[in-house]
């Protein structure tokens, strides 16, 4: 038995709608990495960007569990002496309300050039409205 690994020219791709609101920050995140990764295909190859583009609405009204909107912190190092920024999940998603979910998805992403690329498939918006109606994406249920 050959082991097959996808060819750049014969991969599709499709688009995947996630509404997030009331859903669990990491479940969310975790499904939009397995679809991004293309994990949930059968011609998944762990070296090429084989996977969907996933487009995530309501990203503002996702949830975290217990005390975690106080306690978890998201830090940032700006590059100079004393410059680690600290900002809760709280605060985070007050100013920038797509910012949680997608650190915590590129987390989940390889961290070279291939999940570089690969992030570039994810669209999140904090509202219900979307501008890529024209793809017809389809709905993911988390």
């Amino acid at each position: 038995m050959k082991t097959i690994f996808a060819k750049k020219d014969e991969l599709k791709s499709a688009w995947y709608i996630i509404d997030a609101s009331g859903k669990t920050l990491g479940r969310v995140a975790a499904k939009a990495a397995a679809v991004l990764r293309g994990k949930n295909k059968a011609t998944y190859t762990p070296n090429a960007e084989c996977g969907d583009h996933v487009v995530i609405i309501n990203a503002d009204k996702v949830v975290v569990s217990g005390n975690k909107g106080e306690d978890m912190l998201y830090r940032h190092y700006t590059g100079f002496i004393g410059g680690l920024k600290e900002q809760s999940f709280d605060t985070l998603i007050a100013k920038h309300p797509t910012e949680p979910l997608r650190r915590t998805i590129a987390g989940m992403l390889p961290h070279n050039r291939l999940g570089r690329s690969i992030i570039n498939n994810l669209k999140i918006y904090a509202g219900s409205e979307h501008p890529h109606v024209a793809q017809n994406p389809q709905p993911l249920e988390v």
